[in-house]
């Protein structure tokens, strides 16, 4: 985990401009976790979250407020880790291939900004670990970027 941060902290030092970090930020995340099928961002506007850069499948261009995982971590202002995207109330099934899901919500001076959101092929995908590390590489996006 501390190699892949030092390789991420290597790739976002140098840059600070939020859409060339963000497009790094996803295709880093992408080739470096197994078993993924879509990694990227949806930005706040107003009350909807509106898709950015990303790696995967074409995606939901605009989420309503209160649907879906996205959503819930927003709202919660924490990590969601969801097992089952069958089994959560609401899921929205922008690649019916998903199968689970994380979510981290993006809080810049306090206020949401929006959230990154990985899904997975398979059942169970994420762990604890790679919710720290992914929860940790956020804040080095966070700490090398202008939002």
């Amino acid at each position: 985990m501390l190699l892949r941060l030092k390789q991420l902290q290597a790739l976002l030092e140098t840059e600070t401009d939020l859409w060339a970090n963000l497009a790094n930020f996803s295709a880093f995340i992408f080739n470096e976790l197994a078993q993924l099928n879509w990694v990227g961002f949806y930005r706040r506007i107003g009350d909807e979250l509106v898709l950015g850069p990303f790696q995967g499948k074409v995606a939901c261009t605009r989420l309503k407020r209160g649907k879906g995982v996205c959503w819930a971590a927003a709202e919660k202002k924490r990590t969601v880790v969801v097992a089952d995207v069958h089994a959560f109330a609401g899921h929205i099934a922008c690649d019916s291939a998903s199968q689970s899901e994380i979510v981290i919500p993006i809080i810049i001076n306090e206020n949401l900004w929006g959230v990154l959101d990985i899904d997975a092929p398979i059942k169970n995908r994420f762990t604890p670990e790679d919710q720290t590390f992914l929860e940790q590489a956020l804040t080095l996006l966070i700490s090398h970027t202008k939002f």
